[in-house]
């Protein structure tokens, strides 16, 4: 076993058809101590009944919250219900590969300076695997500058010492999308990002209920560049999100004036 403990928090709502699959890849960890928090978001297609038995049999905490939240609350409630001094999160509609904690848990104990890395993902859309373009491959070190344009760390990749909330704050839970983006550019701003490079994730793609899938993704991440703004940023830094918060405005205004012209009004 690894020496840290290790919390892994799954979010999710309504994935009743994946939620299985997503806790049982968790409890099939081996080498690794690990607790496991399922934080749902209010679901009401049949999840809690999927998870009684593993939370009445202590596999896993299972937590609720009352009314639909956002996926950003449903993950900083298991962050905040978290004893361990890792933390690894995986979506509700993705899995983790044999041995993942225990091969993150080592990295991040040879890398002690590190306060959270993540691995490579094997991608899946509509039940086929396909290859991520070279643009989609998991970067580490100094991601920021690369990171402005794409949102270059996925949850589900992620193990992070609990201590990086304490630094850099938790998911923005005003983002109803976009809340990973903002929140690796924060992260990005001051810290390296390490990189275990092994496909440990299986990450399950193409569906239109996927957040990344939701209209108006460019608007929260201007959100999440303006809030940047307001930070204290070296010169480089500034220079770097204020020419990507121009670029993205400048698409949400094309977007737009195309709406204006069909006859659909400016809002979504």
């Amino acid at each position: 076993m690894t020496g840290s403990l290790i919390t892994a928090i799954i979010p999710t709502w309504n994935r009743a058809w994946s939620i299985e699959r997503a806790v049982g890849s968790v409890l099939a960890q081996k080498g690794a101590d690990f607790e496991l928090i399922v934080v749902d978001d209010g679901s009401d297609d049949g999840t809690a009944g999927i998870l009684a038995g593993p939370a009445a049999g202590g596999q896993l905490r299972y937590l609720r919250n009352p009314g639909r939240r956002g996926v950003s609350a449903a993950r900083n409630v298991g962050i905040r219900a978290a004893r361990g001094d890792l933390v690894a999160f995986l979506d509700s509609d993705d899995e983790w590969l044999p041995g993942k904690l225990k091969a993150q848990a080592e990295y991040m104990a040879q890398n002690p300076d590190l306060l959270i890395s993540q691995c490579q993902e094997r991608w899946i859309r509509a039940g086929r695997r396909v290859n991520p373009g070279l643009r989609h491959r998991k970067p580490g070190g100094d991601i920021f500058f690369q990171s402005l344009a794409l949102c270059l760390v996925s949850p589900s990749a992620t193990i992070a010492r609990k201590a990086l909330f304490d630094e850099v704050g938790l998911f923005d839970e005003e983002l109803a999308s976009a809340e990973d983006y903002d929140l690796w550019l924060r992260v990005s701003l001051t810290r390296p990002v390490g990189l275990l490079d092994r496909e440990l994730v299986v990450r399950h793609g193409g569906r239109p209920d996927q957040l990344s899938s939701a209209p108006g993704l460019d608007r929260f991440r201007v959100m999440a560049l303006k809030k940047l703004l307001a930070m204290p940023l070296p010169a480089d830094k500034e220079a770097a999100v204020r020419a990507e918060l121009a670029r993205r405005e400048a698409i949400l205004e094309k977007g737009r004036q195309k709406r204006l012209r069909e006859g659909l009004g400016a809002d979504f």
